[in-house]
């Protein structure tokens, strides 16, 4: 079939693309920058603000599968047009395209959209989704991790030094991204899971930040020194990396919408009403992936052997 989908230059996105690809299905990829030509994949020139581009990403496409977002915004106005504003006018492509099946990347803060300002774009935005006339499914996935990441690197690099950094005694849950991607691609092509809102995890019933730092440091050859951070130390870097952000026109690591998402107790995700429709499982637990993100970033010469 041919599918539709934006965000398929990025992390989860690229993945994606090629799971498509692999499984004999036409792409049609929005893209910001020029790309090489690739069989199977006709790339869009545009972006979220282009209701021109939206509606020949959209052309002849029986489903399109919104990944693109904005995860770092430096205030509610960033959040709001990439998350809110975004999904409208693909909402829109889609019906004016005829689009039948609509599937949603949300995020699991999304459970929480009074704790930041991401999560609350992203609440908001499913509610579009909801209220609009396509077959829609919507996923919500935890931390997502894998080959491309870079979100992680940093946690790597420092297990490496000997050193692990424990924000608060919560528990989380991930996703291997080809196995995030797996999830949508098959919930695409299927009108199993219609009309519902699923959490998406690995299996694992998720980790705590001592166990996350334990694999992390046998995955790079090291068991690292934990030292825990109490909630204060996280508002206080953020406070500081905001700062420094401003004075650099930059946009902060730590913001202070993501120490309130990493200081909450519970981003565990019930997986089991997405896993009981048999249409996917996951396949990569945690160990076996955070040992392949490091291969891969040894590869990259991102992480000393």
């Amino acid at each position: 079939m041919k599918i539709a989908i934006t965000g398929g230059t990025g992390f989860v996105g690229a993945h994606l693309v090629d799971l498509a690809l692999a499984g004999g299905h036409q792409v049609r990829a929005l893209t910001r920058r020029a790309q090489p030509e690739r069989q199977g994949v006709t790339w869009i020139p545009g972006d979220l603000s282009a209701d021109a581009a939206l509606l020949d990403l959209c052309a002849g496409a029986a489903a399109i599968i919104h990944v693109a977002g904005v995860v770092n915004a430096p205030d509610h106005a960033g959040f709001h047009t990439g998350n809110v504003g975004g999904t409208r006018a693909v909402l829109a492509a889609a019906e004016r395209a005829g689009v039948a099946r609509f599937i949603q990347v949300s995020s699991l803060s999304a459970r929480e959209p009074d704790l930041s300002l991401y999560g609350a774009s992203k609440a908001r935005a499913d509610q579009l989704v909801q209220q609009s006339s396509r077959a829609w499914t919507i996923v919500r996935p935890p931390a997502v991790y894998g080959p491309g990441d870079m979100a992680m690197l940093d946690l790597y690099r420092l297990a490496r030094s000997g050193w692990a950094l424990l924000p608060g005694k919560g528990r989380f849950s991930l996703i291997y991204v080809t196995d995030l991607a797996a999830s949508l691609l098959a919930l695409a092509t299927v009108t199993t899971g219609v009309g519902q809102s699923f959490e998406i995890e690995d299996g694992s019933g998720g980790l705590g930040h001592g166990e996350m730092a334990d694999l992390i440091g046998a995955a790079v050859g090291r068991a690292p020194r934990k030292v825990r951070l109490p909630t204060a130390a996280l508002t206080v870097g953020a406070a500081l990396d905001t700062l420094r952000a401003r004075l650099s026109d930059d946009l902060p690591t730590l913001s202070l919408d993501r120490a309130r998402y990493i200081a909450h107790p519970d981003w565990t995700a019930d997986v089991a009403p997405l896993a009981d429709l048999g249409i996917w499982q996951p396949h990569v637990r945690p160990r076996e992936g955070i040992a392949r993100t490091a291969a891969w970033y040894r590869s990259q010469g991102l992480l000393r052997p």
